[in-house]
C-alpha cells in the first residue's frame, strides 16, 4: 500500500486538497522540496563559524601559534617528466579508460566538499597547514590515511584533470532521488525497518584536482600516477603497510615491533597490536577512561590505558621483573610537523591559571580586578578617601557592665555597704549561697538582741549587689 507522507515546507491541509487534483500534487512536492533545501542552506549560511575556510579570510582554527600535525604539512614537490605535446583525443579517451576504477591508498586525510584538494603538477598542494586542517573539521573526513579509495570519475579539463573518489562529494541531480516510497507500518513505529527510511545517504567521497601551467600534456596514466604520488599511492600494498608509509619513521617502527607508545590514537594501537583481549570502563577521579589488555600469564601482559581516543599510560607486566609505567607522551612530538604554518595575525594574550606567587619584597601585589577601563574614574570616586580598612567594631563603654551605675549603687539600703570594723553584718535569709537555720540548723545570727533583721526584699537587694559587685570584680 502506497502511502503519502508531507512534504517539507507545505501543510497537509493544503497537500491532501493538491493530490485530489492530477498534475498538482507533484508540482507541490517538488516546490515543497526545493523550498526545504533553501531553507537549509539559508540556515547553514546563518551559522557563525569561528574556523577559516580555507583561503585563509576568515579567522584561524587556532588563535596560537602552534605547530600543525604532519599530515597536513606542505608536501615536496614530485620531479616527473612532462611531455610537451598537448593530449590529443585518442589519448584522453585512453587515459580516461585506464584510470576509472582504479584503486590506492590514502597518504593524507581527504576532505569532503565541493572544492577538494588542488594539486599543482610538480608543485604545491593547496590547501596546506591551518588552511588544510580547517577545511577538514569544516567539510568533514572522507577518508584517513592509509584507507583505500576508488576513483569513480574522471574529467579532463582544459588545464586540469579532476578525480572523484568513492563516489564524489556532489548528490547527484536525480529526479528520483527526491522521492521515496515505504510500504509497511508507520513512521515511528519501532518494528520499522532503519534502512527503508533513507536509503539515499549524504555524498560521503572526496576530489582531487590535478593542474597544469597552461594545458593537459600528453600523459599516460603512470605518469598521472607519479604526480598524484604525494596524496595516493597505487602500489600493491597490505592495509598494514599502506596505514604505517604515512607515518614517522619512528612511530612506523613502533608499529611493526608491536609496541604500545603513549600518545598513539586507537588506530595505531589496533594496528601494532590487534584486538584486545579484554575492556574495561573504569574512572580515576572526575576522568573516564578504558583498560586495553593484551596478553596473560606467564607470558607479557600489557594495560593499555586510553582516554577518548588517546594512549595516556601503559603498563607492561613481565613474569620476575618490576611493572614498568609509561605516562609521557611521545608520539605527539613525531607527528608534529617541523615549521610553524603561517595563521592569522591576531593579538595573544597569556593568562596563568592557578594562583601567581609573588615576592612582597620585589614585586609589588597585582591590582584587585575591576570592571573599569585603565585610568578610569567614577564620580563618586575621592582620592582623599585613602585605602579601605579593616572595619572596626567600637569598644563596650564602662558604664554599660552590671553595677557600674553611681544610682544604683546608692540606692542599696545600708546592709549592703561593707561592715565597718566591729559591728556584725546580719546573715541573708532565703539566700542561695546561705542555707536556711530552720531546716540546715544554721548558727543564729550574731546581731544585737534590740536590733531588727532587714526584711527578706533586703535581702534579695543585698545578694543583687553583691553579685553585680562580684561581677564588675
Amino acid at each position: 500500500m502506497n502511502r503519502r507522507y508531507p512534504a517539507p515546507g507545505i501543510d497537509t491541509a493544503t497537500q491532501s486538497a493538491a493530490f485530489a487534483r492530477p498534475g498538482i500534487g507533484l508540482r507541490l512536492v517538488l516546490a515543497g522540496c526545493a523550498f526545504g533545501s533553501l531553507l537549509t542552506a539559508a540556515w547553514s549560511s546563518a551559522q557563525v563559524m569561528t574556523i577559516d575556510t580555507g583561503e585563509g579570510k576568515g579567522p584561524a582554527a587556532s588563535t596560537a601559534s602552534a605547530p600543525v600535525d604532519r599530515q597536513y604539512a606542505q608536501i615536496t614537490p614530485t620531479h616527473v617528466d612532462l611531455p610537451k605535446t598537448e593530449l590529443d583525443p585518442k589519448t584522453r579517451l585512453q587515459l580516461i579508460r585506464d584510470m576509472q576504477s582504479e584503486q590506492g591508498f590514502a597518504n593524507r586525510p581527504f576532505p569532503r566538499g565541493h572544492k577538494g584538494l588542488t594539486l599543482q603538477a610538480n608543485g604545491k598542494l593547496e590547501p596546506a597547514g591551518v588552511n588544510y586542517m580547517n577545511m577538514v573539521i569544516n567539510e568533514g573526513l572522507s577518508a584517513k590515511p592509509g584507507t583505500r579509495v576508488v576513483v569513480t570519475d574522471v574529467r579532463i579539463d582544459r588545464s586540469k584533470i579532476v578525480l572523484d573518489f568513492d563516489g564524489g562529494p556532489d548528490a547527484k541531480h536525480r529526479f528520483l532521488r527526491h522521492i521515496q516510497v515505504t510500504a509497511g507500518p508507520e513512521i515511528g513505529d519501532p518494528d520499522l525497518d532503519p534502512s527503508l527510511i533513507d536509503q539515499s545517504g549524504d555524498p560521503a567521497g572526496s576530489r582531487i584536482t590535478l593542474a597544469f601551467s597552461s594545458y593537459v600534456p600528453e600523459l599516460t596514466a603512470a605518469q598521472v600516477k607519479s604526480l598524484l604520488n604525494p596524496l595516493i599511492s597505487f602500489d600493491v600494498k597490505t592495509p598494514i603497510q599502506a596505514y604505517t608509509d604515512t607515518l614517522p619513521p619512528a612511530l612506523k617502527d613502533a608499529i611493526l615491533s608491536h609496541k604500545v607508545l603513549v600518545g598513539m590514537n586507537t588506530d595505531m594501537v589496533m594496528f601494532a597490536k590487534g584486538q584486545p583481549n579484554t575492556k574495561s570502563r573504569e574512572m580515576e577521579g572526575q576522568m573516564p577512561f578504558e583498560e586495553w589488555v593484551y596478553g596473560a600469564p606467564p607470558e607479557e601482559v600489557d594495560f593499555v590505558r586510553i582516554n577518548g581516543n588517546r594512549v595516556i599510560r601503559v603498563e607492561i607486566a613481565k613474569q620476575g621483573q618490576p611493572l614498568e609505567i609509561f605516562t609521557k607522551d611521545v608520539v605527539s612530538p613525531m607527528l608534529i610537523a617541523a615549521g610553524t604554518p603561517e595563521l592569522a595575525q591576531t593579538q595573544t594574550r597569556t593568562v596563568k591559571e592557578g594562583d601567581v606567587e609573588i615576592d612582597p619584597n620585589k614585586q609589588e601585589a597585582p591590582a584587585p580586578p575591576s570592571l573599569r577601563n585603565p585610568g578610569e574614574k567614577l564620580p563618586t570616586d575621592n582620592d582623599s578617601t585613602g585605602v579601605m580598612r579593616p572595619v572596626e567594631f567600637p569598644k563596650p563603654h564602662p558604664d554599660d557592665m552590671p553595677g557600674s551605675n553611681p544610682d544604683e549603687q546608692s540606692s542599696t539600703p545600708p546592709s549592703s555597704q561593707p561592715a565597718q570594723p566591729g559591728s556584725a553584718q546580719p546573715a541573708p535569709q532565703n539566700s542561695p549561697s546561705q542555707p536556711s537555720s530552720g531546716t540546715q540548723g544554721a548558727p543564729a545570727s550574731t546581731a544585737p538582741a534590740g536590733e531588727k533583721q532587714p526584711p527578706p526584699a533586703a535581702s534579695n537587694q543585698l545578694v543583687q549587689s553583691g553579685t553585680a559587685s562580684a561581677v564588675k570584680n
